[in-house]
């Protein structure tokens, strides 16, 4: 799936993942984007550092709070996040051609066990 986002979109899947996140949530967070994406500090401020060089985001210091980082997505993030919905689609019609709705819901139960636990 890495490759398929690198590849069509030039962006990584948890660079997508974050991006999503903070469209979701404008102005959150660096720490709030952290634990969204179960990542430490330092992965979640590379990772920040790689997106706003790309132009994907942008990350200002509140004046309430000269500790935190908030972040919003730049018009290039948004292009990115539009971007990514056809392709989201078009896998899923390859997952429900190879599997039944039934296995679906096993992978979906497996895959949030696994993020539960680990």
């Amino acid at each position: 799936m890495d490759q398929v986002c690198e590849r069509e979109l030039d962006a990584s899947v948890t660079q997508l993942a974050a991006l999503m996140v903070i469209a979701k949530r404008e102005g959150c967070q660096q720490k709030d984007l952290a634990a969204a994406l179960q990542l430490n500090k330092s992965a979640v401020t590379g990772l920040v550092s790689r997106m706003e060089k790309n132009g994907l985001l942008l990350r200002a210091v509140p004046k309430d709070d000269a500790r935190a980082v908030v972040l919003s997505v730049t018009p290039g993030g948004l292009e990115k996040i539009n971007s990514l919905k056809p392709l989201i689609g078009l896998l899923n019609e390859q997952f429900q051609q190879e599997f039944s709705e039934e296995e679906l819901q096993t992978i979906l139960r497996f895959l949030n066990f696994i993020m539960a636990r680990f």
